[in-house]
């Protein structure tokens, strides 16, 4: 894994801390949660009841200010722009099992800008014998979504569920964004 200084460019985090930092886009404030290990959060929403939440999920204290957060905020800004496709950070783990980590692992390294794979696919591709349902699951709890992209995971007779943003709608400006749907044609 890579530094978090490095990923998160506004220095580290303090141990037992996590930083927060909202970017305004279409699809609301998105908000990450930056940990000493990395990116542990985002949220298609930013509240201070949302940073508590994921703050005592997470069990730590939330920092004083969104510094150590300058870098992922700046990938996210990017992403948002049109002008990033690949995420270059390191990602803390912590929120999923296991199993969760395989199936959202496979997912970030196999599934780039612009491509879609079905929830069977992915079961597939994880290895972990995750039945396809098992895999929209695993997508519904995703603690990392647009970085550990979900939206990118299909059903095989359409775009299936989303639960980050306004649902449905956030998944298919995700994907127009990253043209693999045409503008409008939704």
């Amino acid at each position: 894994m890579a530094d978090s200084s490095v990923a998160a460019g506004g220095g580290p985090v303090a141990p037992g801390t996590v930083a927060f930092g909202s970017v305004p886009t279409e699809l609301g404030d998105v908000l990450a949660a930056v940990t000493e290990d990395g990116l542990a959060a985002t949220a298609f929403t930013d509240s201070p009841a949302v940073r508590a939440a994921i703050a005592a999920r997470l069990g730590l204290a939330q920092a004083p200010d969104a510094a150590p957060a300058a870098g992922v905020l700046a990938q996210l800004r990017e992403y948002f722009a049109g002008r990033r496709r690949e995420f270059e950070l390191a990602v803390d783990w912590r929120l999923t099992s296991r199993t969760a980590r395989r199936v959202l692992g496979a997912l970030y390294e196999t599934v780039g800008y612009g491509e879609v794979v079905t929830y069977g696919e992915l079961a597939r591709r994880s290895g972990t014998g995750v039945p396809p349902r098992g895999i929209g699951a695993i997508m519904g709890g995703n603690p990392i979504p647009i970085v550990v992209p979900c939206h990118r995971v299909v059903a095989g007779d359409g775009l299936g569920g989303f639960s980050g943003g306004t649902g449905v709608e956030s998944k298919r400006q995700l994907l127009t964004l990253e043209g693999y749907l045409s503008p409008g044609l939704w």
